[in-house]
């Protein structure tokens, strides 16, 4: 199993727009389907509700790590974490990042989640699988929200 999920769309969007997309907080919330309590801060905590059906009673929390307009945003987290049984806070969290790059045609955008060697042994690999998927979706989802 790899250490991280790499995951790249290109995007009939201006680098501005796909910026704005990935790191207004409510803008992002409509494509990642989750309800953000506030703006995202780098070195602060964000969270919410998630609106993913199925998951409505979880929290969503990341730490967001760096905004370096308009080119990387990126968060820690703990991936997978649902099982509301389970105390994850010990864990320590994968990092995400955001890349955007202008292209002829617009931005292409990379999402890389890093450091599942980190993650217990016991739940890496469906923590490892269930993002994997998850990205795929959400690569779809942000190229869905920005042709509308």
């Amino acid at each position: 199993m790899s250490d991280s999920i790499e995951k790249t769309v290109e995007l009939s969007a201006p680098v501005a727009r796909v910026w704005q997309a990935i790191t207004d907080y409510r803008e992002f919330g409509e494509w990642f389907r989750v309800k953000l309590d506030a703006p995202f801060v780098a070195g602060a905590v964000a969270s919410g509700r998630i609106t993913y059906p199925g998951y409505e009673h979880l929290r969503w929390e990341v730490t967001v790590e760096r905004m370096d307009a308009p080119h990387l945003f990126s968060f820690r987290w703990r991936p997978h974490a649902v099982d509301p049984a389970i105390d994850y806070s010990s864990e320590t969290p994968t990092l995400v990042e955001f890349r955007l790059e202008p292209t002829a045609t617009g931005t292409r955008l990379t999402i890389t989640e890093s450091g599942f060697e980190n993650v217990p042994e016991y739940r890496r690999a469906e923590a490892f699988r269930m993002n994997e998927g998850g990205w795929a979706e959400q690569i779809r989802n942000v190229k869905d929200h920005l042709s509308r």
